[in-house]
């Protein structure tokens, strides 16, 4: 014996998705552990959705100690989670999975609140009382409805390509005198004081086509996807004079914060690494 000491090895920790090479998670995730003197390591875990439940199990199996859930496995992720959280319940959609002490996953979804604080607190856009127009109908809006519902919004109308996608998606909550459903084509021609992009228009560089009227001097323009420059929803809303533009690359960092303090127990800063993202954005 030579009373050398050796140090723990760091607790694991990963995103799964289809694809997932893209993801700024390391990066993010990174930042919060050496911030809050966290030893853990965080990993890109490229998983086909026909191999999705076989690989979720070997990595838990493996000493994973929590995993982040990425498009096009939140939905789905469901059913690996013992027990879900109330957000997740209502969203029908986990982003997070967290290893408990007694080995059973509780499945989370942090997205309406990364939303909400990247709102709230990075933008300072008041919330309560506002009336919302939220494009798409799929997962990420699924995510966000009622985190915004709980900001005590006047209204949520949820207007998607095919009008039933949205009124089915309102119909799953329980407070529907908010909430009013649409297609594109229907949207009430009036300004709205938040329009979030929900859809998969910008990573497909197309825009769908809206009525006119929906912004003003005073709107909020929200684009739920994020990368370098401007998208075809940024673009619509620069020209349309909206009041702020924003990407989602705050919602990224901000729902990996409540991941992060759902895993290690302490709340990371994000204003650092909203610094150190902004050269990309």
């Amino acid at each position: 014996m030579t009373g050398e000491t050796y140090a723990a090895a760091p607790d694991p920790y990963g995103l799964i998705g289809h694809p997932v090479d893209h993801s700024w998670s390391p990066f993010i995730h990174g930042m919060f552990a050496q911030q809050t003197g966290q030893n853990m390591v965080y990993r890109l875990y490229d998983i086909e959705p026909a191999s999705l439940e076989k690989q979720v199990v070997e990595l838990f199996a493996s000493g994973v100690r929590g995993l982040n859930v990425t498009v096009p496995h939140k939905e789905a992720a469901v059913a690996f989670a013992r027990e879900l959280t109330p957000r997740a319940g209502r969203a029908g959609a986990v982003n997070t999975l967290i290893l408990r002490d007694d080995g059973t996953l509780l499945g989370d979804n942090t997205d309406g609140a990364g939303l909400v604080n990247d709102l709230r607190q990075n933008q300072q856009v008041v919330l309560r009382d506002a009336r919302v127009l939220v494009l798409g109908a799929g997962g990420a809006a699924r995510g966000v409805i009622a985190p915004l519902l709980d900001q005590l919004v006047r209204e949520i109308t949820v207007a998607n390509r095919t009008g039933a996608r949205a009124q089915a998606l309102c119909a799953e909550f329980h407070d529907k005198a908010r909430l009013t459903a649409c297609g594109f084509d229907a949207i009430p021609g009036r300004a709205y004081d938040l329009i979030i992009n929900a859809t998969a228009a910008s990573l497909h560089g197309v825009m769908p086509v809206l009525p006119n009227g929906l912004i003003s001097t005073y709107s909020v323009c929200y684009d739920m996807a994020y990368g370098r420059g401007m998208t075809p929803f940024t673009e619509w809303a620069t020209l349309q004079r909206a009041r702020l533009v924003c990407k989602g690359w705050g919602m990224l960092i901000e729902q990996a914060a409540v991941a992060f303090q759902l895993w290690r127990g302490v709340r990371p800063d994000t204003w650092p690494v909203l610094r150190a993202l902004a050269q990309y954005q």
